[in-house]
């Protein structure tokens, strides 16, 4: 009696080096990734053309009412927080395009006379 033996199925490929390969992708992009918090008022800064990105990494706030805002300080406890606080590179100013100029000029007029140098305005990007 011949009994027949069944043909071999191919082996399956494994999933597990893909699924090794997207955990570590993951990991790349979330340690890659500058992860920065939220702002703590909401601007909608001016808009104009510029091919040169805002130097400064640390952002003093001018909501479109005058609201000041500069990490966890608001309006007039920002100039000392700003005073104390260690910067690498310019401050960077952003103003809602509804505050009034004079208002922006006072801002700026303080920041030099606390000391806080140098400070860069920046507008959206069209």
């Amino acid at each position: 009696m011949r009994l027949s033996l069944a043909a071999p199925r191919p082996a399956r490929e494994s999933v597990v080096p893909m699924i090794n390969v997207v955990f570590l992708l993951l990991i790349f992009f979330l340690i890659g990734a500058r992860l920065a918090p939220p702002d703590p008022i909401e601007v909608h800064p001016p808009e104009a053309t510029s091919d040169r990105p805002p130097e400064g990494i640390e952002a003093l706030l001018i909501a479109a009412d005058g609201t000041l805002a500069y990490r966890d300080a608001r309006d007039e406890a920002v100039y000392p927080a700003l005073a104390e606080a260690p910067r690498e590179g310019p401050l960077t100013v952003r103003a809602d395009r509804a505050v009034d100029g004079a208002a922006v000029a006072r801002v700026l007029a303080r920041l030099a006379a606390e000391g806080v140098t140098p400070v860069e305005l920046v507008a959206a990007a069209r």
